[in-house]
């Protein structure tokens, strides 16, 4: 995840005062958002790829760690937007807001940048099978052996890969408002960040393209600094993160 500045580009406040606007404003404005931010994403993403197409040899395959992070780090950022979207529409504090804002705007560009390299490697953007069967690979199988098990029990409680929340977690989160929805929110949002945080160290570790690296260790320095954070504002709260794996 790129960089983030909690100081800037603040929601504006409503004709209430409250921070909220309209739902018809937040409608037309989030989606036009949502796919300015896509677009942008999948614009640097087939810019920093275009010359592959000369290279036969750097195009990567099914299967492999490129492709294999693009398709699934992309369907984990998208439920992580989910529920940055919501929390940024729904509590009412204006730190808490604001991290959603920044990380929701965040992860959707980067969507869009791996959905962008997909379309120039001419792979699909979800993976047919398995989620994370790209990890456990010749050179990745020893460091990550707990891998298989972890997918298990992620599958097991209905979510496809570790860190990200189930249907029935995202429901109780729905239902919660004021203190407990924001402690929930940094809950699921900081097991989402470790969940992920394993397949882009995984990915640093085995992949030799300079966009695919540039991309990793930027989400793998700005998730760090967000995963302080919240523990900071969980702390703040009285609250504990939830166990992971």
């Amino acid at each position: 995840m790129g960089e983030q500045d909690l100081g800037a580009s603040r929601p504006e406040l409503g004709e209430d005062g409250t921070g909220r606007t309209p739902l018809w404003s937040r409608v037309v404005i989030g989606g036009a958002a949502t796919l300015a931010v896509l677009l942008v994403g999948a614009t640097i993403g087939m810019l920093l790829t275009q010359t592959m197409r000369e290279e036969p040899a750097a195009q990567p395959a099914a299967g492999s760690v490129e492709v294999g992070f693009a398709q699934d780090m992309s369907v984990h950022h998208l439920q992580a937007v989910t529920m940055a979207n919501w929390a940024r529409d729904h509590s009412t504090n204006p730190r808490i807001r604001q991290l959603a804002f920044d990380m929701g705007s965040t992860q959707l560009e980067q969507v869009g940048r791996m959905k962008g390299w997909l379309m120039l490697w001419d792979q699909p953007e979800q993976t047919t099978g398995e989620y994370m069967t790209w990890m456990t690979g010749p050179g990745g199988h020893g460091e990550h052996g707990d891998h298989g098990a972890m997918n298990a029990a992620a599958s097991a409680q209905d979510a496809p890969m570790p860190g990200m929340a189930t249907n029935d977690e995202l429901a109780r989160m729905r239902a919660l408002s004021g203190t407990e929805l924001d402690v929930y929110f940094l809950q699921l949002m900081l097991r989402h960040h470790q969940g992920g945080t394993e397949m882009a160290e995984y990915t640093q570790e085995h992949s030799s393209m300079p966009a695919v690296d540039a991309l990793v260790t930027s989400m793998l320095r700005s998730q760090g600094a967000e995963m302080d954070l919240m523990r900071d504002l969980l702390a703040e709260r009285d609250a504990k993160p939830l166990p992971f794996p």
